[in-house]
């Protein structure tokens, strides 16, 4: 049985698609206030950051896990980052709506489809997440709705801070 276990953690490992050279760059955008974020604000912290729209389906489905996960994590130094890649009144009514507990900030499609291109999402859709770690190295990428055990897996794998 600990056979299956360690094989199971050496495939999902080699699942994460983790290179050497995969900082997070540096980036801006406005939230539902319009008042402007760098991502380098949460710097320190395991960053969450999803790509997200209000059109899109899985992306609403995946929020409210986010949002749990936010409050179960918040004390272990993790922050959650929606990046919406839509129109201004469609997500502040939406965050509203929902209550999101983390930070939104807003992308023109231009915008937003390149950071995520940039970021891996080589299919340009949404949702897309990424996980990275307290240093700024990108851990772990998801196109699509991603699986909670997967996130919690990518989530705690990030090594301690020095």
């Amino acid at each position: 049985m600990k056979l299956g276990k360690f094989l199971a953690a050496v495939f999902f490992l080699l699942s994460l698609n983790v290179h050497a050279d995969d900082t997070l760059p540096t980036f801006s955008f406005p939230d539902t206030e319009e008042k402007m974020h760098n991502i380098s604000e949460w710097s320190g912290k395991t960053r969450v950051i999803n790509f997200w729209a209000t059109w899109c389906h899985p992306c609403l489905k995946e929020i409210p896990e986010f949002m749990q996960l936010q409050t179960k994590f918040t004390a272990k130094n993790v922050q959650f980052i929606g990046v919406a890649i839509d129109e201004l009144p469609a997500v502040t009514s939406f965050k509203e709506t929902a209550k999101m507990n983390y930070p939104v900030l807003v992308a023109s499609e231009w915008e937003g489809f390149n950071l995520s291109q940039q970021l891996g999402n080589s299919a340009n859709t949404v949702p897309y997440t990424v996980v990275v770690n307290p240093a700024g190295q990108i851990i772990y990428r998801h196109a699509g709705a991603v699986k909670k055990e997967d996130l919690l897996q990518a989530i705690q794998l990030k090594p301690a801070t020095q």
